[in-house]
């Protein structure tokens, strides 16, 4: 255990912190701590109000998840505690996800919750309480660097990789996680779990968007934002009206079911346009995109990230988690933004999706940082764009 979680010092004389949610992967990481003789604390958060969610399958840190993570603990024979962040996690996370949506984006709210919850709140909590490292169950690796940082890797299992929700995760924040599960595969991690007699050995995963009990995301934004909600347009590529909406939230980007106007062909929901309160619908060719327009970017790469994109360009990405990276250049305009021009294209990016960068396309690949979709540009912009560059540089 100390080879693949790397912390320095005698284990009986090191403290860590386990993130516990209540599911197998981190009660295996909390069993696996203390067999090893760490000084483990265990700390569940509970993030929101549970009542509704109390005996639904795939929630998380809620209800029955912290009685399954107090009782694990129990098992083990480590202390635990519940920290109460209900009203920091609407703040950072829930009212978030709710703007964001108004706004016309596609929001991944696991990222706000590992960033500002998980790898800021906890991280803190857990020096406050003398840890050395916070460690997770998330099935991704983390490994020394030879200037002492570390770097971030995805999972040994491609199946369960959860690189693409943490590339916002900082280097100083890197120096203090430790992710045990990264090398081994979900099979691995619930036959552990039987080993040591862990009554959420064969627990439902958790869900991607856990305090959303129904599924239904727009029924809790009109809960949320009532006023910001209102009906609109439906519009093709022209600008012809084809229909009308009653709110943005009701459409992602992508969706051909359920927009209520009737077309020879089908048509799919290429943008969301939420100052115009326009939801603007075309062939699904419309939706493929080649370059990707980034904000908030975290760079994990070597050195400066100007540097690294001047010397070596090609990386590999995801726009979504289930995804193989595929090959791209990243660029920087004369701005300082980022954008990723893809090989290929991709169909369906939205903005506020998690655009990752990798150095790799399989295997366990580091994780060289990532950013979120600002804008795209489709494929036939793009073609146009290249040809005006050419001829500028003509001349």
């Amino acid at each position: 255990m100390q080879s693949s979680l790397e912390i320095e010092g005698r284990p009986a004389d090191t403290r860590v912190v386990v993130a516990m949610s209540g599911g197998v992967d981190s009660s295996v990481t909390a069993a696996l701590l203390a067999e090893a003789g760490y000084d483990v604390i265990g700390i569940t958060l509970q993030l929101y109000d549970h009542g509704a969610a109390i005996h639904r399958k795939g929630a998380c840190c809620a209800g029955r998840d912290i009685d399954d993570a107090r009782a694990v603990a129990e098992r083990i024979g480590i202390p635990h505690y519940v920290l109460n962040y209900e009203s920091r996690f609407k703040e950072a996370v829930i009212d978030r996800f709710a703007d964001s949506y108004v706004a016309g984006e596609t929001p991944v709210p696991c990222l706000e919750c590992n960033q500002v919850i998980k790898f800021h709140d906890l991280l803190q909590t857990a020096r406050d309480l003398g840890a050395k490292v916070l460690a997770t169950g998330h099935y991704v690796a983390s490994r020394a660097l030879p200037d002492g940082g570390r770097a971030l890797y995805s999972a040994r299992e491609a199946e369960r990789d959860q690189s693409y929700f943490l590339f916002s995760t900082t280097a100083a924040q890197l120096d203090l996680l430790r992710f045990p599960l990264g090398d081994q595969t979900k099979a691995e991690t619930r036959e552990l779990a039987r080993h040591f007699g862990l009554s959420v050995a064969d627990k439902h995963d958790s869900q991607d968007i856990c305090f959303v009990p129904t599924g239904h995301y727009a029924e809790m934004i009109e809960r949320l934002r009532p006023g910001a909600v209102a009906p609109g347009e439906i519009v093709d590529l022209d600008g012809r009206v084809l229909g009308r909406h009653d709110g943005i939230i009701h459409f992602t980007v992508g969706q051909r079911r359920g927009l209520g106007i009737a077309t020879g062909a089908p048509l799919y929901v290429v943008r969301l346009d939420a100052p115009a309160r326009r939801v603007v619908v075309g062939p699904r060719e419309a939706l493929r995109t080649s370059r990707i327009f980034l904000r908030d970017i975290n760079w994990l790469g070597d050195g400066k990230i100007e540097d690294a994109i001047e010397a070596h360009p090609e990386v590999y990405v995801k726009v979504r988690s289930t995804r193989p990276p595929q090959p791209a250049w990243l660029r920087i305009s004369a701005d300082g933004g980022v954008s990723v021009e893809l090989t290929g294209s991709e169909g369906g990016v939205s903005p506020g999706q998690a655009c990752v960068f990798y150095d790799a396309p399989e295997g366990q690949a580091r994780v060289l940082g990532g950013g979120i979709v600002a804008g795209t540009m489709a494929v036939a912009q793009a073609k146009h764009a290249y040809r005006g560059d050419l001829a500028a540089a003509a001349h």
